[in-house]
């Protein structure tokens, strides 16, 4: 797996082609640890999730799981690093030149935006493998409409980019990748990392059991909250000045 950082953008790449890029306890580790230091980071505005070969991921790796208990299965890892995801304060992009199945599919659920290009193809392939799409289906469900997670957990037919943009797995697809890429990290630059990490919490609320005069509550106090800090007060000024406010970094 490879790490840097460039114009405030962070990349991680998977890079074991060989093995599909195929999710072991040991990628999932090294995963969660640039998670870790792009996080710890002050001048890393997003986080590009990335790969080298023709596969973004296979999924679980199964060379491991032959013989071992349930609790001791790599799966079991899992759930904390896409709850990770889920959670991260920082823009998470997925980058998908490629296959995606079944797992590495959980984890262009759990990021932000995922741009894919148009060969990429993806399959939820666990019933097929007598296995059940269950650790994924928790980041993926809140995306996709019931019919569409029906048809394709069920059959684990393989389908498009523009298939899984339709059904709302994908933000886009593009010819040009990386270019579609960098257009949105360099509109996440100019954009302030607070503001972010707020926007990224109030979008992931649960909003189980609470009526909209609850939720309306909350929201007008976090948003009052906002705009008698600092940071927004810099904004405004910065708008009403017309100049980049002093967060925003400009591209080259």
């Amino acid at each position: 797996m490879r790490y840097e950082v460039a114009e405030s953008v962070a990349r991680i790449t998977l890079d074991s082609p060989q093995r599909r890029n195929a999710l072991s306890a040991e990628l999932l580790g090294l995963l969660r640890r640039h998670l870790d230091e792009a996080a710890a980071d002050s001048s890393v505005r997003s986080v590009v999730l990335a790969h080298t070969g023709p596969v973004f991921s296979s999924g679980m790796d199964l060379t491991t799981v032959a013989g071992v208990a349930a609790e001791d299965q790599p799966i079991v890892a899992f759930p904390a690093l896409l709850q990770r995801l889920w959670e991260y304060d920082k823009p998470l992009i997925a980058e998908v030149a490629g296959k995606a199945r079944a797992g590495g599919i959980g984890l262009i659920a759990a990021c932000d935006i995922a741009v894919a290009a148009a060969a990429a193809d993806f399959a939820f392939t666990e019933v097929r493998l007598g296995l059940v799409p269950a650790v994924i289906s928790v980041p993926l469900l809140p995306l996709l409409a019931a019919r569409p997670a029906l048809e394709l957990f069920l059959t684990g037919e393989t389908f498009s980019a523009a298939r899984a943009a339709e059904i709302g797995l994908l933000t886009s697809v593009a010819d040009d990748v990386a270019a579609e890429v960098a257009r949105y990290t360099a509109m996440l630059r100019l954009c302030e990392p607070a503001a972010l990490a707020g926007t990224k919490k109030l979008l992931r609320r649960d909003r189980t059991g609470v009526s909209m005069a609850e939720d309306f509550a909350r929201m007008s106090e976090l948003s009052a909250g906002y705009f008698a800090g600092e940071q927004a007060q810099e904004g405004i000024a910065a708008f009403a000045a017309k100049r980049p406010p002093r967060w925003a970094v400009q591209g080259d």
